[in-house]
């Protein structure tokens, strides 16, 4: 693929990736996206119900909202 190059150890195993963001800058926020979502994916989690809650008792968002 044009404009991905690897880096490879002493064994010639893939250790990293350089990718070229001109030519791939949506490729990179992908994968982004992606490594973020995994990160996160351990922690707790609220339903859109309590943010909308907390959101009005704090005052930033209206009721009809």
């Amino acid at each position: 693929m044009k404009g991905v190059q690897y880096v490879v150890d002493e064994n010639g195993r893939k250790t990293a990736v350089v990718i070229d963001l001109k030519r791939h800058a949506a490729l990179w926020e992908d994968f982004c996206d992606v490594a973020v979502a995994r990160s996160r994916a351990g922690e707790p989690r609220e339903s859109l119900a309590a943010v909308k809650a907390s959101l009005r008792r704090r005052g930033k968002l209206r009721a009809d909202g």
